[in-house]
């Protein structure tokens, strides 16, 4: 199974065709506002609005021989640590010997822009090579999540 952290997920039609050509069941989480698919291993799971809903929900359910597409690294980190395979929107893998070094330079950049809040930007256009190299992670992670 595929979950994906589908609100504000860029590549929610890439993660779909993998999953097609696989044939592997995936669940797009969100809070509302994605339509339903009528590709019969697409399911949309509407959660209740409120902070961290759709986080909770995966979590909940993300284990071994699964595979999570998500942007959300505390939401990662739980996932890797119940043995689920994680890939974030630009194919990077998060696995156990790296959640660590994701964690705390998040928490740094989070310490950083409270202390400067006149700090602006820094986040790249997301661009036809992040979405390839999303694809090919999400392929990596698939096959990882089968062996």
């Amino acid at each position: 199974m595929i979950y994906v952290d589908a609100d504000a997920c860029p590549v929610k039609a890439e993660a779909e065709a993998v999953a097609t050509r696989h044939k592997v069941r995936l669940a797009l989480v969100c809070n509302g506002g994605l339509r339903p698919s009528s590709n019969p291993l697409i399911e949309v799971i509407y959660v209740p609005d409120g902070p961290d809903e759709a986080d909770k929900w995966i979590a909940e359910r993300a284990g071994p021989g699964d595979v999570v597409v998500t942007g959300d690294i505390p939401l990662a980190s739980k996932c890797v640590e119940a043995g689920a395979q994680v890939v974030k929107h630009d194919g990077e893998a998060l696995t156990v010997a790296n959640i660590g070094q994701v964690l705390a330079t998040r928490d740094l950049m989070a310490d950083l822009r409270a202390a400067d809040p006149f700090r602006q930007g820094g986040g790249k256009a997301f661009s036809k090579a992040h979405r390839s190299r999303f694809r090919d992670g999400l392929e990596r992670a698939l096959r990882r999540a089968a062996g």
